[in-house]
């Protein structure tokens, strides 16, 4: 995907959580939840389509169970084209797993908890999810594993662009979901008391950029990494691979130290106006997964450098 395209389906994606998280808040009875999404709208389909006659529920119970099976009827259109491996056994417990979900969102009313339906809902969906994810992760472990420097490369890309999208739902839909619940918390606490409550929904803006920021910074660092792939592939000796390699080193250091200024600068300015807010979140980020991206990132640079002063070396000999 280009790198034009690639922005404008994440510009897309960014909307979309932001749609997202207001109709959770202003219509809760159908996005209760970022991790319940699609289950809980598919369930409310179904409930709705099963209510409104026979017919209807004949058409409900067939969309359940087509949407139910579809990982099987995956599995064996898999089976045609090549060997079944390990992992390709989860593609069946999903099935029974979504038969179970979509149901229990259907009637939320049959676990009995405490806990609210909203709670539900969402542990529902990251229950689907959760083995959603095992698939697909033991499934690129093995093309990784198997794969030779070409297709790794591509296979890499691909893994890159997945994490832009996660960083944007995160950013866009986690985040600003906590963003939207925090105000509303909010202004529940304060009722009658709004005087200078404007002050506290500013620093909860602030907080939720100091939230999405690092993800947001993980987009940039990502598109940095996808350059140096595209390089790689064309050419893993070019100068232009060794710039590439370089300018996402210095992306990872940026994006590390903005991280930590900015964490560090927003409970100072907490600080500074703490009689003022009538909430206060202070926040410590320690960026290992930067860190550790950071140092594979210079560790790579330095790598793709010598590989090519060695070639140009052994060029110079021949």
């Amino acid at each position: 995907m280009k790198r034009t395209m690639l922005l404008f389906f994440l510009s897309c994606e960014a909307i979309l959580c932001l749609l997202a998280a207001f109709f959770r808040e202003f219509i809760p009875g159908v996005f209760t939840s970022m991790m319940a999404f699609p289950f809980e709208q598919i369930a409310l389909g179904l409930r709705a389509l099963s209510l409104s006659g026979q017919l209807g529920n004949a058409m409900a119970i067939l969309i359940y169970a087509a949407f139910c099976l579809a990982p099987v009827i995956l599995l064996m259109a898999i089976r045609k084209k090549r060997k079944l491996v390990l992992e390709d056994a989860i593609l069946p417990l999903l099935s029974l797993v979504l038969f179970a979900v979509v149901y229990l969102m259907i009637n939320p009313g049959f676990i009995r908890t405490p806990a609210s339906i909203a709670a539900v809902k969402s542990f529902l969906g990251t229950v689907a999810w959760s083995v959603i994810a095992k698939y697909f992760l033991l499934r690129v472990l093995r093309l990784f594993y198997t794969a030779d420097v070409p297709r790794l490369q591509k296979y890499m890309t691909a893994l890159l662009h997945g994490l832009a999208v996660l960083f944007v739902s995160i950013a866009f839909g986690v985040c600003f979901g906590d963003f939207l619940n925090a105000i509303g918390a909010l202004r529940a606490g304060n009722t009658g008391s709004e005087d200078g409550l404007w002050v506290s929904y500013v620093f909860l803006g602030l907080q939720y950029l100091v939230n999405a920021l690092p993800y947001l910074l993980d987009v940039w660092v990502v598109f940095a990494g996808i350059r140096l792939l595209t390089e790689l592939q064309a050419n893993r000796y070019s100068q232009a691979s060794v710039d590439a390699a370089q300018d996402l080193s210095q992306r990872c250091c940026k994006a590390l130290i903005i991280i930590v200024v900015t964490s560090v600068d927003f409970n100072l300015l907490q600080l500074a106006f703490v009689n003022s807010l009538r909430v206060i979140s202070a926040t410590v980020q320690v960026p290992i997964p930067s860190i550790a991206f950071l140092l594979a990132a210079l560790l790579l640079a330095q790598y793709i450098g010598e590989n090519k002063q060695l070639k140009e070396d052994n060029d110079l000999i021949v």
